[in-house]
């Protein structure tokens, strides 16, 4: 590229889903009760694991600190994300956009973990049951989430900021309507990044190893739920496990197809969606499948949204 036909970039525009402006109308309807959605469905999980004393469990207690990342994970994309559909400049300042840069990968990021730290608790329950309240007391699952909030919010900081620092040309139109990665490095003046080459490095060790974590913790509670005797202990060590395999099929199953398979192919329109897939629908549904086969969360959402406590056999 020759810099002296191009100019620096101060500000990106993001052109969101093109269409009319009743499109535009209509996906901004759509996200906005998507993201109220999100925020009802998991600050009730919130409210329902803080009111409830039996609640107060490391599962729990993961699930709780789970769904309040899940707020700030869609907060940190979705009201930008709405004023794009509405806006007709569509512009986002520099630093506005690798704030949000920032942050989307941080919290990504320690969604990833937290899933595996979710899986540890479900191995350790299950194959280690006599050992569980030893191991998972309440200051060790403190440490783990602890970790998970403090270690991921390092991981992007060195590469983004050199990202940062790198000389982008116009045009300074982005396809896209969130920031991201792939869109951002086209416009950078250099055509091959080392850094880009080092962020997209990071993102796919952090995806498998902890894709492989999860998926190893899971094939040693299967091998030891089949070796349940009775049938109803193995339905209730399923029930437990099943809704936590669907959120990380979901989660997982869209960010590697997105970051860790060939997208040379692929349109504009199918990375939009399969990003708007995993940043804003995911967590919409996430309450929903924590509470679907969960009596005991069941329970503490009716007190919650009923305002009358509900006493149950265990």
């Amino acid at each position: 590229m020759n810099k002296s036909q191009t100019s620096t970039v101060t500000h990106f525009i993001l052109l969101g889903f093109a269409g009319p402006w009743e499109v535009q109308i209509t996906l901004f309807s759509l996200i906005f009760l998507v993201y109220l959605l999100t925020l009802i469905g998991n600050l009730a999980i919130l409210c329902a694991v803080s009111w409830e004393h039996q609640l107060h469990t490391p599962m729990y207690m993961l699930l709780a600190n789970f769904s309040f990342l899940e707020i700030w994970y869609v907060t940190c994309t979705a009201p930008n994300m709405l004023v794009i559909f509405l806006s007709k400049t569509k512009t986002m300042s520099f630093s506005g956009y690798f704030i949000q840069f920032y942050f989307f990968f941080s919290l990504g990021t320690t969604e990833c973990f937290f899933l595996c730290v979710m899986a540890y608790d479900r191995y350790l329950a299950i194959c280690r049951p006599l050992h569980y309240p030893s191991i998972m007391t309440g200051q060790f699952c403190g440490i783990l989430v602890s970790l998970c909030w403090i270690i991921d919010f390092f991981v992007y900081s060195v590469p983004i900021f050199f990202i940062s620092q790198l000389t982008f040309c116009g045009p300074n139109m982005i396809d896209h309507f969130l920031c991201d990665v792939d869109p951002l490095m086209a416009l950078s003046c250099d055509p091959t990044p080392m850094v880009g080459h080092v962020f997209y490095s990071l993102s796919c060790l952090i995806i498998t190893l902890t894709i492989l974590y999860i998926l190893g913790s899971y094939a040693l509670v299967l091998r030891a739920v089949f070796q349940v005797p009775s049938s109803a202990g193995r339905r209730k060590a399923f029930s437990t496990c099943g809704s936590h395999l669907a959120v990380v099929s979901l989660f997982y199953g869209t960010i590697m197809v997105m970051y860790m398979s060939p997208t040379s192919g692929s349109s504009a329109v199918v990375h939009k969606i399969i990003t708007l897939i995993y940043s804003s629908v995911t967590p919409a549904l996430n309450p929903f499948i924590y509470s679907l086969h969960n009596k005991d969360m069941k329970y503490a959402l009716r007190h919650v949204f009923c305002g009358t406590r509900i006493v149950h056999s265990s």
